[in-house]
């Protein structure tokens, strides 16, 4: 199906670095010394461009699902007529939102085992070994979230897609926006999504890359999803023309492709195990990026760190493209995620604007808070390495607090004033948002001295 593009396509980000007049890594742009003007003006770096379109900026706007969606996703939803839908799609979404990741047989077994020594020490009332182990299940099942497969028949699906069709569309978009913007010119042929749902990764894709999409294959294990994503592709019918040529829906994975999607559907998976065995396997299958999306929670989080660990660690080699994988956004490293690692871990996440669907209870723009990774084939060196912003950014008269993730694998809570740090890259971080890159190539130097943790959103 797919042919290895990879070296070509992601070298092109050294060229389009180059051709907004960006320098190499090996010279720096900034000489990050606390006193000195942070940014080398003579290199150019802003290409002519004025410091709101700076070369870091990566803010999508208000995304709006296409009209041929939204229509038929009301339509959809009129022709059923779900019951109390207001009430099952805010349950659904709660849910979702509040959901932990399925606790672990090992870790099953080490809490049992403390609980059971626990009673031993503490009462003399367990004469029997049936009423101990009685005891430990009753204490276990108070304790230990209760993990649950959701079952997506035609009714739970129709609430998922008025719950989540529109919100995934927007963070998935958002995904597809960054590999666009570092990569102009890369046009892949061929999609996979996985855990596909809805299809909302099928819009958004071809949204962004219509033009050389020729393939996109669904992927999901409900019939029922399936089916729902094909009747939306049909304007809401079932024998209609599909909106989008070249769409196919199976329930098992196919050979490979340029790109592969999993949004949503890793904290599907009952367990570590099914979750190692299905990254593997999608990372197999693509020939350039692996993009990865989960909720905005550090339950969702982890999952995500989770696979880019297994794909940077693992020895496993796909015997269409031999090439290792790197992390193309939004770590700008290959360390653990500082994020993880702080005295108060937190969730690594953006948020992405969107007009919802004009139902009867949800008619403003909303927020869609998630986490992604893009996984790449080929070296970090492709990868653009500028400090990424992971907080809304704070502006204050004369001075801006930008949250970073740095290069280096630390976090840095650096303020920016324009005499200290020049006037390019002040104007730079006044007009940056969450989620954008900070064009430097260096920031351990931005602040004198260490800094604490971030505060919570």
């Amino acid at each position: 199906m797919a042919t290895a593009r990879g070296p070509s396509c992601l070298l092109s980000l050294g060229r389009w670095r180059r051709g907004v007049g960006v320098a190499p890594q090996s010279r720096a742009l900034a000489a990050l010394v606390p006193g000195v003007s942070q940014v080398d003006n003579e290199s150019g770096f802003l290409g002519k461009r004025p410091h709101r379109r700076h070369p870091g900026i990566l803010k999508l706007p208000c995304v709006r699902l296409p009209r041929a969606l939204a229509d038929a996703a009301q339509f959809m939803l009129l022709k059923n007529s779900v019951p109390n839908v207001e009430k099952q799609v805010q349950a659904l979404t709660n849910y979702l939102w509040s959901r932990h990741l399925p606790v672990e047989p090992e870790e099953l077994q080490r809490r049992a085992a403390r609980l059971e020594k626990k009673f031993l020490e503490n009462s003399d009332s367990f004469q029997t070994e049936e009423k101990l182990r009685g005891a430990v299940l009753h204490a276990l099942r108070k304790t230990t979230y209760h993990w649950q497969e959701l079952s997506y028949n035609e009714g739970l699906s129709l609430v998922y897609m008025a719950a989540r069709l529109d919100g995934g569309f927007a963070a998935v978009s958002r995904a597809f926006h960054e590999i666009q913007t570092q990569l102009p010119e890369f046009q892949p042929k061929t999609l996979m999504d996985f855990g596909s749902g809805t299809g909302s990764v099928t819009w958004a894709a071809h949204s962004i890359w219509g033009q050389s999409l020729r393939e996109y294959m669904c992927v999901d294990s409900s019939s029922a999803m399936l089916d729902l994503a094909e009747k939306l592709l049909k304007g809401g019918s079932e024998n209609g023309k599909l909106y989008i040529p070249g769409v196919f829906f199976r329930q098992f994975l196919p050979v490979q492709f340029n790109v592969v999607v999993s949004a949503f559907s890793l904290s599907e998976l009952p367990s570590k195990a099914d979750r190692t065995e299905v990254v593997q396997t999608l990372w197999r299958k693509t020939s350039d990026f692996l993009i990865l999306v989960e909720n905005g929670t550090k339950a969702g989080h982890c999952l995500l760190m989770e696979a880019r660990d297994l794909v940077l660690k693992g020895k496993e080699k796909s015997p269409l493209d031999p090439r290792p994988g790197f992390v193309f956004a939004p770590c700008p490293h290959e360390l653990p995620c500082p994020q993880l690692t702080a005295s108060k871990p937190l969730a690594c996440s953006f948020s992405q604007a969107y007009h919802p669907i004009p139902f009867s209870w949800s008619k403003k723009p909303k927020e869609e808070k998630f986490s992604m990774v893009i996984l790449a084939r080929g070296s970090p060196e492709e990868a653009n390495r500028w400090p990424r912003i992971t907080q809304p950014v704070l502006k204050r008269p004369r001075h801006v607090h930008c949250h970073l993730c740095c290069p280096d694998g630390r976090m840095q809570h650096a303020v920016l004033t324009a005499r200290r740090h020049g006037r390019d890259l002040y104007r730079c971080a006044r007009v940056s948002s969450w989620g954008d890159l900070l064009p430097v190539t260096t920031s351990s130097e931005l602040l004198p001295s260490p800094v604490e943790d971030p505060p919570e959103n």
